[in-house]
């Protein structure tokens, strides 16, 4: 085998690149989130009775576990009427549980309850409220026990959440202002 040279030839090397100098009085540009005017340091401004409180499908399903009225429940968990709304899509995962989950259906058809027309494709209701409802209106609160959602409504700021502990609704991150009991 005859010996080659194992170096690169002056045309194939790669040339150095040069860097672009700053200029340091140039203004840097960032994109910074707009935040929604709805909140003044932590608070949220566009909270206040009479509270809408939108509804998911398990929190139903457990308030009749624990034998609570849902209504009621809310009034005495935050001292101020309440207007529980349920979504279509909520509607529909209540419906597609069958003919076992009749008694949350019955529930849900109060007419106590405001009805959300929902106008997207699809009956998942995690989505329709994370992305729909609570991201665009931070006027709810929103009442669930699924692990998740609350995951990723913590992420949204100033949108409070209802959740069952020890058979009776309890609230986290609603300011006291408001009336809220901490325990």
């Amino acid at each position: 085998m005859g010996k080659q040279k194992k170096r690169l030839k002056e045309k194939d090397r790669l040339k150095p690149k040069k860097k672009e100098k700053k200029d340091p009085s140039a203004l840097k540009e960032r994109e910074v989130p707009q935040r929604p005017s709805c909140l003044f340091f932590q608070y949220n401004t566009q909270l206040g009775p009479p509270y809408h409180i939108l509804v998911d499908t398990n929190f139903i399903n457990f308030s009749i576990k624990a034998k609570l009225d849902l209504v009621q429940s809310m009034m005495d968990c935050l001292y101020a009427k309440c207007i529980p709304c349920i979504t279509d899509c909520v509607m529909a995962e209540i419906e597609k549980l069958g003919q076992k989950y009749r008694v949350a259906l019955r529930i849900a058809k109060d007419p106590r309850f405001e009805r959300l027309p929902c106008t997207h494709k699809g009956t998942y209701a995690d989505d329709c409220l994370v992305q729909r409802r609570v991201t665009q209106h931070k006027c709810y609160i929103v009442a669930t026990v699924d692990r998740d959602l609350k995951r990723r409504i913590r992420k949204i700021p100033g949108v409070p959440i209802m959740y069952i502990s020890n058979h009776r609704y309890n609230i986290e991150q609603m300011p006291d202002d408001y009336g809220a009991p901490r325990f």
